[in-house]
């Protein structure tokens, strides 16, 4: 009974509507619908725009220059200035570096030990994780001794760029005082 009603239904919106005979149409494999009186089609829902394409490398060079000054103390010529005002900037540089990383990667050591311990690297291990080096022979396990802990990051939270197309690769706007 339910299937004569919706059946009636559609018959008279069909026979009523054209934008509803054109869906029912496109429902049943194209068939079309008569013209019958003029109706302004359906607007089609606006399409939700992309973010312009910016790599996440600029993004993070962005962030460091713009959080520690990065760029401009890789770029500035040293040979004017002496070690202490060398040391007391690479100082500020250096905390304000180390805190976009922490807040963005979390990075950590890649393992627990300290530099110079006897660790065991057993067989099949992950090539990403560990770089053997020296006096390489024979099967694993491989026995040696621990000359860095590597480093990981526990997360990548970098921050979302909304500019423009124009200025992907824009790693800090120019600074213009005006007087």
């Amino acid at each position: 009974m339910r299937r004569i009603f919706l059946a009636f239904k559609i018959f008279f919106l069909t026979l009523f509507s054209t934008a509803t005979a054109e869906k029912v149409g496109r429902l049943l494999g194209g068939v079309q619908a008569e013209a019958g009186p003029a109706q302004a089609p359906e607007p089609k829902p606006a399409p939700i725009p992309k973010p312009p394409a910016r790599s996440e490398a600029i993004t993070l060079l962005a962030t460091l220059q713009r959080e520690a000054r990065f760029i401009d103390f890789i770029e500035e010529s040293l040979a004017g200035y002496s070690d202490a005002q060398i040391g007391a900037v690479a100082r500020d540089v250096h905390r304000d570096c180390g805190a976009v990383l922490k807040r963005l990667f979390s990075i950590r050591p890649a393992l627990t030990q300290e530099e110079g311990s006897q660790v065991q690297v057993s067989a099949g291990f992950d090539a990403g994780r560990f770089r053997l080096t020296g006096n390489l022979s024979g099967q694993p396990p491989y026995n040696g001794r621990l000359a860095h802990p590597g480093w990981e990051a526990t997360k990548c939270e970098l921050p979302t760029w909304s500019g423009s197309k124009d200025t992907a690769l824009v790693i800090a706007p120019a600074e213009v005082e005006v007087k």
